[in-house]
């Protein structure tokens, strides 16, 4: 079974409610936060956070908006980071849910590398050494529930489901919009298990709310060549 998610932005409230749901279901503990002038606390993901729901206050066509993101891992279709793992104990698919999922043997992987391959600058190392990241609430989902943050959205802005269904509603969705809006979009819909509706520029959002620039315009497996071709090549120069 094929799963994803549809995130609507354009109805999140940024109540935070799928935040603190991602907390309770993994017993993630508080961290410490700041007035820092913002909605947005804690300010980033953390081996202790693993959605974040960013906020930016930007003015569009002369009104202020406050633009919402529910960031959490995209679940790739072809996930770079369980490609430059290459070890299926730290970094694998899930074939019940098609969940990209880390375990403790992620300690063992060169974390820099792994962090590196993603286009969306999720993934985070703790000081255990593991890389941790949004599991997709698979023990859940594995037993007919719907992922935390899922079940907690009162904004009906997140949705969950077979991807072809969550496709169709995404599309629909996104045709509504755009009457009001011409440019909305899909964020990297063919791309990803985690499908965002943005209603406006996805840099006015977060720099990582599409692929990262060096990313576009390419193939994963040619973007993960491209990283891992100079580190093979520094390997053989210390093996001669």
């Amino acid at each position: 079974m094929s799963y994803a998610f549809f995130i609507d932005t354009t109805l999140c409230t940024g109540c935070r409610a799928c935040q603190v749901a991602c907390k309770q279901w993994h017993d993630l503990p508080a961290e410490e936060t700041l007035n820092r002038g913002t909605h947005q606390n804690p300010p980033d993901l953390s081996d202790r956070t693993y959605k974040v729901v960013r906020m930016n206050e930007v003015v569009i066509e002369k009104k202020l908006r406050w633009l919402f993101f529910p960031e959490q891992c995209r679940h790739c279709i072809e996930a770079p980071c369980l490609e430059a793992a290459g070890e299926p104990t730290a970094i694998y698919r899930d074939d019940a849910t098609g969940a990209i999922l880390y375990t403790a043997e992620t300690r063992h992987l060169a974390a820099d590398d792994i962090i590196a391959a993603c286009p969306y600058n999720v993934p985070r190392k703790g000081p255990d050494g593991v890389l941790y990241k949004c599991d997709m609430c698979v023990d859940r989902v594995r037993n007919g529930l719907q992922p935390a943050c899922v079940q907690t959205c009162t904004a009906g802005a997140m949705h969950f489901g077979e991807r072809e269904s969550i496709l169709a509603m995404a599309e629909e969705r996104l045709a509504t919009v755009r009457k009001q809006v011409p440019k909305a979009s899909l964020a990297d819909a063919n791309d990803v298990t985690v499908i965002y509706l943005l209603a406006f520029d996805p840099m006015q959002y977060h720099e990582n709310a599409i692929a990262s620039s060096e990313f576009q315009g390419i193939s994963r497996h040619m973007a993960l060549r491209r990283m891992i071709r100079p580190f093979s090549r520094a390997v053989a120069g210390l093996s001669g």
